[in-house]
């Protein structure tokens, strides 16, 4: 079943399914899996790159060497801008620390030195949000064996996949959309 809040196209999964990061079990593995870099717009290369000098000390030299070379982010294979990677997999804004990976823009971000966080693609994970041809927006839950901890944690704590990402919903769609699937999710029960 399809929901339509405000022309954002919502699969109702995202009310069903439980979802918490569990960076413990998984050790920021979203991070350094995937062929590809995390969906990115115009708007946060931009920020991205005005806050590149604030953690450039944090990142590898691989990471380095990748930015120096092609930027922040590329074109894949898709045709969709993301975050430049390192190897083939792991994303240039990757730090590691105590055997967990982490992301040196949140983490510069929640020590105020910078005001972008990370891309809401990121933020929003596991929710994929995708541009529809009729202008609409799409949100759909998306599966991942790195995150089987994640659904477990979630499944312990009853925390629905909306729950869980209710910051990050707020920061990309707003307060009152929020407030609409919230109400959604009641109608559904």
């Amino acid at each position: 079943m399809i929901l339509d809040i405000d022309n954002v196209l919502i699969t109702t999964d995202i009310f069903t399914e439980m979802f918490c990061c569990d960076l413990d079990a998984c050790k920021g593995e979203c991070c350094v899996e995937g062929d590809a870099g995390a969906p990115v717009t115009l708007d946060e290369i931009g920020q991205i790159e005005d806050a590149i000098d604030e953690v450039w000390g944090e990142l590898s030299a691989s990471a380095q060497s990748v930015i120096d070379r092609q930027g922040v982010a590329y074109t894949d294979r898709d045709g969709d801008l993301v975050t430049s990677i390192v190897g083939g997999k792991d994303c240039v804004f990757t730090c590691h620390s105590d055997g967990c990976c982490y992301c040196a823009l949140e983490k510069a971000y929640r020590e105020g030195r910078i005001k972008f966080c990370k891309p809401i693609s990121c933020a929003l994970y596991p929710i994929r949000e995708v541009a529809l041809k009729n202008g609409f927006t799409g949100l759909n839950y998306h599966r991942w064996d790195v995150c089987k901890a994640a659904v477990k944690k979630g499944r312990e704590l009853q925390l629905p996949v909306y729950k869980f990402l209710k910051e990050p919903l707020i920061r990309r769609f707003g307060e009152e959309w929020y407030k609409a699937l919230e109400q959604a999710a009641e109608e559904l029960k």
